[in-house]
């Protein structure tokens, strides 16, 4: 498991007082991107590689508001990895309160420059050891 820190601004919040709620989105992303590159893997080594990892399936589950200046801390871990396809889960938790407040999935896969799925143990070998670790396979 890996822990993000997201700090809610207040542009992030909408006429009602608290975080709209296309934002929790980016910050599972903000949480991925961290993941990786805490990992050692990070976005730039695998476009390196030639390949990307688009979103191919989500799921949010909003529990409580957030506000301006609430200080989030987003639990990000490994839940499946196939190869081809990474599956993440988030579980964001309001730091003064602790009070968890969303929990999401996302998957991912992963390209080539054409577009098509690859296996990332042929193409990114330190990635696919470490996705596979934190997996438990």
């Amino acid at each position: 498991m890996h822990t993000y820190i997201h700090k809610v601004y207040y542009y992030e919040t909408d006429k009602m007082g608290i975080t709209h709620h296309s934002n929790y989105v980016r910050w599972m992303e903000e949480a991925r991107m961290d993941f990786l590159q805490a990992s050692g893997c990070g976005m730039r080594g695998i476009e390196a590689c030639g390949l990307t990892s688009p979103v191919v399936e989500l799921e949010c589950r909003y529990l409580a508001p957030t506000t301006f200046d609430d200080v989030i801390s987003i639990a990000v871990s490994v839940e499946g990895y196939t190869g081809v396809k990474l599956t993440l889960s988030y579980v964001m938790t309001n730091s003064a309160t602790g009070a968890e407040v969303f929990r999401g999935r996302s998957s991912h896969c992963f390209i080539n420059g054409a577009g098509r799925p690859v296996a990332i143990g042929k193409h990114h070998p330190a990635l696919d050891a470490l996705l596979r670790g934190q997996a438990g396979q």
